[in-house]
């Protein structure tokens, strides 16, 4: 199966030369559960990747394949290390570090310290937030999202690739990628198989820090890329948008606790564990798998759809695979789990634990 934006296939709206056939009978239409899906990002970058001369075609592993773009959403690490030698890491390409780890795990600006992509600054989630809501990690206002980015040396004209360190490959680089989107910038990718596939593959590493001279940079948020409590409460009555869950299923089910909170879901949720859309190695799967995966959910990527999570971290996993399909206007519930444990009426805790003591 291919990756997404692999090398290997045909482009878009070519095929291959058959000799004239009958035409064949008239095929059922397809089932009525299974819904549509829009057409792909126009921006596909597909190459012929052939094997040798008389031979069968070969698949390189997905360290090897030309940039994994659609939009540019997702860029490999031979892409961005091709860009690191030829001298393009500057104002018009800014790298950033996004990782976050629990403080009793891992410190996430110690290691950055330590060793990092060459060129890279180090974006902090806990200080790009909004630190006076009680909720982790809810967007910041427009002028400090600009603030900030702008001190990391990113301007409206620059393209921006976020990776984390995580082990999984990804974890807190969508969140970052979500939120330039959310604040109007186009051009942001994520690192597919971030640090870890980059360290793997023998990719450079430093641990000399840039100083990026300040750039300006202009936030306006769109306001369709993001949901409230209220808006997710009247949701539950008038079902105007699918509701995706990106969390573990005991946690989304209310059968583990969700780091120290009680767990459930909102009503009418559907599950689907952000770790569904990586690959073992940690890379993103291919299109054909994530189009799969939603269709098994009856999530139908032609209607609105909004993600939520813990904390509106992973949720944006939600949205990263669904951009990959062609959809770009997946919304986040920034306050997610948290806040709707906090503030929904008990009756909008969805809970099996709660469900079997009643």
């Amino acid at each position: 199966m291919a990756a997404a934006g692999e090398a290997g296939a045909l482009p878009a709206g070519r095929s291959r030369a058959v000799p004239p056939a009958p035409a064949p009978p008239p095929r059922a239409a397809p089932p009525a559960s299974r819904p549509p899906f829009p057409p792909p990002p126009p921006f596909c970058v597909c190459v012929c990747v052939c094997g040798p001369a008389g031979g069968a075609p070969s698949r390189p592993p997905p360290s090897e394949m030309a940039p994994q773009v659609l939009g540019r959403a997702l860029v490999s690490a031979k892409w961005l290390s091709e860009a690191l030698r030829a001298g393009r890491v500057g104002t018009s390409l800014r790298v950033l570090d996004a990782s976050w780890y629990p403080p009793q795990e891992r410190n996430a600006r110690q290691e950055f310290k330590e060793r990092h992509i060459p060129g890279a600054s180090f974006f902090d989630i806990e200080e790009c937030r909004d630190q006076s809501s009680p909720y982790d990690f809810m967007l910041p206002s427009e002028s400090r999202f600009a603030d900030y980015v702008g001190r990391l040396g990113v301007s409206n004209d620059s393209h921006v690739v976020v990776y984390d360190g995580d082990d999984l490959g990804t974890f807190y680089a969508p969140r970052a990628w979500w939120m330039f989107r959310a604040f109007g910038h186009k051009e942001v990718s994520v690192l597919n198989g971030g640090f870890k596939n980059w360290v793997k593959e023998g990719h450079p590493v430093t641990a000399e820090v840039s100083r990026p001279a300040p750039a300006v940079f202009k936030a306006k948020l769109n306001r369709a890329l993001l949901k409230t409590f209220e808006e997710m409460m009247q949701n539950v009555g008038s079902l105007r948008f699918q509701v995706v869950d990106s969390r573990p299923e005991g946690r989304f089910r209310g059968t583990e606790l969700d780091q120290g909170l009680e767990s459930g879901h909102i009503p009418g949720a559907v599950n689907i564990p952000f770790r569904s859309f990586l690959t073992e190695t940690g890379h993103e799967k291919s299109i054909e798998e994530i189009q799969q995966i939603f269709r098994e959910k009856e999530v139908d990527l032609s209607k609105p759809l909004t993600a939520t999570c813990r904390k509106g971290v992973t949720a944006c996993h939600i949205a990263l695979a669904a951009y990959l399909c062609g959809k770009r206007d997946v919304a986040i519930y920034d306050g997610s789990w948290s806040e709707w444990f906090h503030r929904a009426p008990p009756r909008y805790k969805v809970s099996e634990l709660k469900r079997n003591k009643a």
